[in-house]
């Protein structure tokens, strides 16, 4: 296949008549190229060949651009299928969103602060309910479960992603940041700092996924008793 130059690219997509599919695809392209600060409707605009007013003949504003941005992410991301025990289905929904979300710059911190959901969004948070509530949870700690482990997963991303973005600073990465923090707890007086010294090695530990199984296991645990008071 042919490869179109960038400008011709833009060039093409102007002649052609736009619609509401097109800018949201557009979008996402450019967040993924610049980051959600620099998503602005302008540069959206230019990315697309058209005039800025156009833009809105397609949607209403930023902020329903960014809805339907974050529906558009929540769309790629599987909806966990109906087998096993509901430890197995939070698991692999957590695991999910963690790649969809990491597969796309900035994409936790879109969906941390986007309101209303979309149909696509509101299935997967209808699947975590569904699976709560299929674990013994009562409705009103099912619904307080999954706000907090929704707020586990985009957080953890998102503080993947700000490390990330720290760490390819020129002259840093993550080898000398870790090597660094180590270097720092273990130069520190055991006297005063017992602890930090003692645990120097796992504080320094590069080992996000060990990490997010490990927050994911204490999420389970603390439904698992919850389920158990409920009965």
């Amino acid at each position: 296949m042919p490869i179109v130059p960038h400008g011709k690219t833009h060039q093409r997509r102007k002649r052609q008549r736009l619609d509401q599919t097109q800018v949201v695809q557009a979008a996402l392209e450019l967040m993924d190229e610049v980051g959600f600060d620099e998503l602005t409707m302008r540069r959206l605009a230019q990315r697309l060949g058209v005039k800025a007013a156009s833009l809105y003949r397609h949607v209403r504003d930023k902020e329903e651009l960014l809805v339907l941005l974050s529906d558009l992410i929540s769309g790629e991301i599987p909806l966990v299928r109906s087998a096993g025990t509901w430890r197995d289905q939070l698991t692999e929904i957590a695991r999910n969103v963690r790649r969809g979300l990491l597969a796309h710059r900035d994409a936790a911190r879109l969906l941390a602060i986007t309101a209303p959901f979309g149909p696509r969004r509101l299935r997967h948070i209808e699947s975590v309910l569904r699976v709560l509530r299929a674990a013994g949870l009562r409705g009103r700690d099912a619904a307080r479960v999954a706000y907090h482990c929704n707020n586990f997963v985009t957080e953890f991303v998102a503080d993947e992603a700000r490390f990330e973005a720290f760490a390819s600073a020129p002259g840093l990465n993550r080898q000398k940041l870790f090597a660094h923090a180590r270097e720092q707890f273990k130069s520190l007086p055991p006297a005063e700092y017992p602890t930090i010294f003692e645990l120097a090695d796992h504080l320094s530990e590069d080992d996000p996924d060990g990490l997010f199984q490990f927050g994911l296991e204490v999420w389970l645990r603390a439904i698992e008793g919850l389920a158990k008071r409920s009965k």
